[in-house]
């Protein structure tokens, strides 16, 4: 077999040519493609595949231009469908994957995170008609904490499943007034408060008669009929593969065809949300006024309300004027800090691809003893994770980073008392689903994440942190060692990224103490002190964490149960 390469025409006698560079057989180096049904590549070619930069042509005028490997879509591209919708951004094995940008043939524009060809992780989404959604999305539809802006300027914040409002939130009209409370697929489900602005052109009924109106409109969808829903999937007939290979002997290149220019559009919700709502609510932009304004605490069952009691601004608990407070702020900064989904993204990646190479890489040491040595800042593994991957590391879809995994043999033993298994951890927190961003930071700032099933938490450290960490880990490894029940937190990793011309972020890995199947009555927060560690009666709901002095029951147990307790 010839290996020198030469560039030559070939014409097969189904009617496809090749013009370009041939390593003996085969396409290599530079070369455009024709098929008999007007189809077209022209790129780079390796060994027969399609391989490196290159762009494709449809006989249905769709195109690509971008990274191809191995006959893929894989790498970075834009693609434009036959209807005119256009998306630019990452690609893997044919499929949108990673952080694009999609403009629908309707106008509409998504711009986040894809999975597998569907919207998926943080993402932004705006209709033509100025609707505005920022947050989180699963499996093509809004899932997890997200803010929604409608064209008349209501606004709500708060958590969805399936493209409808489910869990904790706040909805706000237009003329400034808000409703606190819960929703379940859609409705007002429980206990929640309604501030009422006071507006010259709307009663308190209209408001609510409006809100539950639209919620009814989003509400239509199912199950059962996906169509229906706020954003339904989006749909495409992109081909599992594009198959290009010479049969030997003959020299003869074979095609599979591919189609992608069926409907990939997102159907606008203004289908369901009448016109009304967008102009029903004008100008009547009145203040709350926190010491004269009244608010109705209401519960709901499944939409209807049945019970409703009227209560002064004044009076109303320290939470709920915190309330009021946070949903003043909403405006000014849930659409400029909430999205920092690409960041957010890449640092996910990152972090899945360091856990997985570190475990990876330490599980077949043999178990030893931890030595002195295996302690402190200097005991630590440092590698370099370029996006095309390495001698020694993968080909990934984050950008380049630097890992480095501190005090890796410690944890590794710790993980071996704690009795977590290897495959175990990687499954949790590198597994596919990826990791769920918690939406509130706590008090320190700190960044959460929670793996998918909910058995670790990852939290974001500054530097001080994690010296202090670090210089306490023997102390704490060595309290492990002689109480193999306690009670403590759990750490299973300690670790570092640094985005390439970014900041660097630390992270501490530590075990999920309300992962668990029991239901849990109350939560307590306590600090062993009684200095300012009681709650006020009237603050106290469901979801309070409750202090030291609130927790007044006496606890009867086995006597074993009990000596086991306090060792």
């Amino acid at each position: 077999m010839e290996t020198d390469e030469r560039s030559c025409e070939k014409v097969f006698s189904n009617g496809d040519i090749y013009l370009g560079n041939f390593k003996g057989m085969l396409p290599h180096g530079n070369g455009k493609y024709t098929w008999s049904d007007g189809t077209i590549y022209d790129g780079d070619w390796e060994e027969g595949k399609m391989t490196g930069k290159g762009k494709i042509v449809w006989s249905s005028k769709a195109t690509y231009e971008g990274d191809i490997a191995g006959s893929y879509l894989h790498g970075f591209g834009t693609f434009t469908a036959s209807d005119g919708s256009i998306y630019r951004g990452s690609w893997n094995m044919n499929s949108q994957h990673g952080i694009g940008r999609k403009q629908y043939q309707n106008s509409d524009i998504y711009d986040g995170c894809w999975r597998e060809g569907v919207r998926e992780g943080g993402g932004r989404y705006a209709w033509s008609n100025g609707y505005l959604y920022i947050g989180n999305w699963k499996k093509g539809k809004m899932s997890g904490r997200g803010v929604m802006r409608w064209s008349n300027g209501d606004l709500f914040d708060g958590f969805w499943l399936n493209g409808l409002r489910h869990g904790s939130g706040f909805y706000r009209f237009a003329d400034g007034s808000y409703y606190f409370g819960t929703w379940t697929k859609g409705l007002k489900d429980g206990r929640g408060i309604f501030y009422l602005a006071g507006s010259k052109h709307l009663s308190e009924h209209n408001l609510e008669g409006l809100e539950d109106k639209k919620t009814k409109m989003l509400s239509h969808s199912s199950s059962l009929d996906s169509e229906e829903s706020v954003i339904p999937s989006v749909k495409h007939s992109l081909s599992d593969k594009i198959s290009h290979s010479f049969l030997r002997g003959s020299g003869r290149m074979s095609h599979k065809t591919i189609s992608l220019d069926a409907d990939w559009g997102c159907t606008d919700p203004t289908r369901k949300i009448t016109s009304s709502l967008s102009c029903s609510l004008r100008d009547s932009r009145s203040e709350l006024q926190d010491n004269s304004a009244v608010a109705y605490e209401r519960e709901y069952m499944q939409g209807v309300l049945i019970k409703e009691r009227t209560r002064n601004i004044s009076k109303l608990s320290r939470k709920n004027k915190h309330h009021l407070k946070f949903a003043k702020e909403v405006q000014r900064s849930s659409f400029v800090n909430f999205f920092e989904s690409h960041r957010s993204y890449y640092l996910m990646l990152s972090l899945q691809l360091g856990i997985r190479y570190t475990v990876g890489r330490i599980t077949p040491v043999p178990m030893r003893e931890v030595r002195p040595s295996d302690f402190g800042e200097h005991a630590r593994i440092r590698m370099y994770f370029p996006s095309n991957g390495s001698q020694l590391t993968p080909p990934h879809n984050s950008v380049d980073f630097f890992w480095k995994d501190y005090c890796p043999m410690v944890f590794m033993n710790l993980r071996e008392m704690f009795k977590l298994n290897a495959a175990d951890y990687m499954m949790s927190i590198c597994s596919d689903d990826g990791l769920k961003e918690l939406s509130s930071p706590g008090k320190s700032g700190s960044l959460f994440y929670l793996s998918n099933d909910d058995k670790f938490v990852i939290k974001t450290l500054k530097k001080f942190e994690l010296k202090a960490l670090i210089k306490m880990l023997p102390h704490y490894y060595k309290h492990v060692q002689e109480h193999e029940n306690t009670l403590i937190t759990k750490f299973f990793g300690v670790h570092r990224i640094a985005l390439k011309h970014g900041k660097k972020v630390r992270f501490v890995v530590m075990g999920n103490m309300f992962c668990t199947e029991l239901r849990i009555h109350h939560r307590y927060d306590l600090k062993g002190s009684s200095q300012g560690r009681s709650t006020k009666k009237d603050e106290i709901d469901e979801s309070t964490t409750l202090k030291d002095l609130d927790l007044t029951y006496e606890f009867h147990m086995d006597r074993s149960l009990r000596e086991s307790l306090f060792r």
